[in-house]
């Protein structure tokens, strides 16, 4: 079996208050899109890397690539204007029958063992997708009132999501809806039933600027 990796970093950095795409911002003095790359490097299933990013920064890309030493082999593959349609054409990149995560990659404080987790429940059932429990109460807005839900069924929903590629394919093959928010809800519109994986509360987006400083807290030998 083939494992792949595909790295989706299509953001911009307009939340983050900055003209640089948050992936590229520097956390502990290197891009963040670098760190996240590695830790799939570290995976024992070894995955080939592909990185699917709009195509007008992908000399900006490579130019920081060289800066930095950064040798991690990965492919390059063109974004869409949807993260649906760059998660659908990395896919095409791959054409034998394959694992396949695809995580944001904004979120660089993933463990290995989540990597190697998801892969492997995925071989086994299908798809894994990494979730977490909230830890705050939640409410829901019904109308002019709100009400509470229980927290204990409600799950935030990560990056990776991991899946055979059999059903990915299948699923990608599906006209876009405002609704895909993220590669499980395309699934289960294609009628796949998801699994759900013990993520991680450290696997957070970096979409705000106080997020950088968390995250260079969790990097932190010390912490």
């Amino acid at each position: 079996m083939k494992y792949f990796a595909i790295i989706v970093a299509g953001g911009s950095g307009s939340r983050m208050l900055s003209e640089i795409p948050k992936q590229f911002m520097l956390l502990r003095g290197r891009p963040v899109l670098m760190h996240t790359i590695e830790a799939f490097n570290k995976s024992d299933y070894n995955p080939e890397i592909i990185v699917v990013l709009n195509v007008d920064f992908h000399q900006y890309w490579e130019n920081l690539c060289v800066l930095h030493n950064f040798s991690i082999p990965h492919r390059l593959i063109k974004g869409g204007i949807h993260r649906f349609e760059s998660v659908k054409n990395g896919i095409k990149a791959i054409k034998s029958k394959a694992i396949i995560a695809i995580h944001d990659a904004v979120r660089p404080l993933l463990s290995t063992r989540l990597i190697d987790h998801s892969f492997q429940k995925a071989e086994s059932s299908g798809n894994a997708v990494a979730a977490i429990k909230s830890r705050d109460s939640v409410r829901q807005q019904s109308g002019n009132h709100t009400i509470p839900l229980n927290r204990e069924e409600i799950f935030l929903i990560q990056t990776p999501q991991t899946f055979s590629s059999e059903i990915l394919k299948k699923a990608y093959k599906q006209e876009f809806r405002n609704e895909f928010t993220d590669d499980a809800s395309v699934a289960e519109r294609a009628g796949i039933k998801i699994n759900l994986i013990e993520g991680e509360y450290r696997n957070f987006k970096i979409t705000f600027p106080e997020d950088i400083r968390l995250a260079e807290i969790y990097l932190n030998p010390g912490f």
